[in-house]
């Protein structure tokens, strides 16, 4: 009877040493803070919408979230420090398009193939903004001057390569103009570099001038979206003014590859109460990012799809680069 004692405990031993181990370990999850990466600076559109989501997620989530900006090359620094993460839900990403876009410009060592898509959460448009005190007041004056005077015209980008980047060259095919494009590391050096003065205008999110636009020092001349913006019915889209260019950023969490099935489900459950949260809610419309929740699956499909745009439209960046 001892002995068969003795054999019954050491299976149970055995079998909590193996995979039955590890499935305790990830329906005890959270047990330590978890880090979520920005690869764009402090300041900037995912920045806010980063830290809200961290706020309010403290409702919902047994520990931390820390938010950590990783910025530089257009983001892929932070995509490649989440990207070689351990898989063990402890490290994520907020993403951005430039995911999809480094890679094409031979930048960094990650690409969205290396991630889980946890849920797009956000989706916005870019724009052609200038300082209130500009001597152009509606886009058509803007890209008059522009064409008049080729390559005088400068505009602050994201970073070189980073969707409004992109957005300024296919401005530029579709119009027949040329700017000088000015790349900064991030949305907020390159507001801040039209509230200097420095440039002539910017192109990056509406959701991150808003604060700027409600202050009455910088006015948006045209968004690159399908329709007016709800929180801008008089400013034109540049599809309605013939220039037939529509791009847009977008945010959306991602683990590294390899992450557990149950921990992407579990986040992507907290993702959806999170972003129904009043105050979340709130915060976003104070700051003009427009809230939307697409799974895995569909977010998936949108990653295919911008893939295949951007690889064919980074090749004619890099032309305008050299």
């Amino acid at each position: 009877m001892c002995k068969l004692i003795k054999l019954c405990l050491t299976i149970f031993v055995l079998l909590c040493s193996t995979p039955f181990a590890g499935f305790a370990q990830t329906n005890s999850y959270p047990q330590k803070t978890v880090e979520m990466v920005v690869p764009w600076p402090a300041g900037g559109g995912t920045d806010a919408i980063s830290r809200i989501y961290s706020e309010v997620a403290r409702t919902y989530f047994s520990q931390t979230i820390l938010v950590t900006n990783k910025p530089g090359a257009i983001g892929s620094i932070g995509f490649a420090d989440v990207a070689s993460a351990k898989p063990d839900g402890y490290k994520l990403i907020m993403g951005t398009p430039e995911v999809l876009i480094a890679p094409y410009l031979g930048i960094g060592h990650a690409s969205y193939l290396d991630f889980i898509p946890i849920a797009r959460i956000n989706a916005d448009p870019t724009s052609i903004t200038v300082r209130s005190d500009s001597k152009w007041n509606t886009i058509e004056e803007f890209m008059a001057y522009a064409k008049s005077n080729p390559g005088s015209a400068t505009l602050s980008t994201s970073g070189s390569g980073a969707v409004p980047d992109i957005a300024a060259v296919a401005l530029e095919e579709k119009s027949g103009v040329i700017f000088t494009r000015v790349p900064y590391q991030g949305e907020s050096p390159a507001i801040q570099a039209i509230l200097a003065g420095q440039v002539d205008a910017t192109v990056v999110s509406p959701g991150a001038l808003s604060a700027h636009v409600k202050a009455g020092k910088l006015k948006i001349l045209a968004v690159t979206s399908v329709q007016r913006l709800k929180d801008y019915p008089d400013t034109p889209t540049f599809k309605e003014r013939g220039i037939d260019i529509v791009i847009g950023t977008w945010r959306g969490l991602m683990f590294p590859k390899g992450t557990p099935a149950e921990i992407v489900r579990q986040w992507k459950d907290l993702t959806k109460k999170v972003i129904s949260d009043p105050k979340f809610l709130e915060t976003a419309q104070k700051q003009n990012v427009n809230v939307i929740f697409e799974d895995s699956d569909a977010f998936t499909a949108v990653l295919n799809q911008e893939n295949d745009l951007y690889k064919r439209m980074v090749p004619k960046l890099q032309i305008v680069n050299k």
